[in-house]
């Protein structure tokens, strides 16, 4: 009892508080300094938690023509692959940034897709999520010209989409170029094999 009316009276001469303010501020000064200390992390921990939570960022692929189902598959659901969206036909890697367009981002609903239309009208609407930009105001489609200048500032341009009428076309065309150059060789080698002779 002795040491506590010695403590009181020394809080009191030295601090000018009551025993109870004194007591009640240096809880509020501890409980501050725990909330301040949990917002910070060691060195060791960030670096931890860094590379739990960094994504590989490679250099964009260029991805050429592009289905809008092949487009679909990279819509950050797979984290190997690249974040793609495009705009008036033309894709762009997003993966730089993959907070906005990423899973859980605010933009995420536009990722593997040509959101044109919804960029246009600013509408989060699934509907809108289409390259489809007929219909739209003029001042939509100034809005619309906007978002593909800041695309093309910010994110590199790997591809573009096609209809997959003509992505198969392409494919005929080059197996049909590829087996005409085997003719043309074939028929080369056998014109300088008749020579030899």
């Amino acid at each position: 009892m002795a040491l506590w009316d010695t403590l009181t009276e020394s809080i009191n001469h030295y601090t000018g508080l009551s025993p109870a303010a004194f007591f009640t501020i240096l809880a509020l000064m501890f409980v501050t300094y725990k909330v301040v200390c949990s917002m910070f992390v060691a060195a060791d921990d960030y670096a931890a938690v860094k590379r739990a939570n960094e994504f590989v960022l490679r250099e964009p692929v260029q991805m050429g023509d592009v289905t809008e189902e092949e487009l679909r598959a990279y819509d950050g659901s797979d984290p190997s692959k690249p974040l793609l969206m495009a705009i008036k036909g033309q894709i762009y890697d997003v993966s730089r940034s993959r907070m906005f367009y990423g899973p859980g981002g605010p933009y995420a609903l536009f990722a593997g897709r040509d959101a044109s239309r919804a960029l246009a009208l600013m509408s989060f609407d699934p509907k809108d999520l289409t390259g489809n930009i007929e219909g739209l105001s003029a001042s939509e489609l100034e809005a619309l010209q906007d978002w593909e200048y800041k695309f093309m500032e910010k994110y590199v341009k790997v591809g573009q989409l096609v209809s997959k009428k003509t992505s198969e076309s392409k494919e005929a065309e080059t197996g049909g170029e590829a087996s005409k150059h085997e003719e043309d060789e074939s028929q080369e080698n056998r014109t300088e094999g008749n020579e030899m002779k």
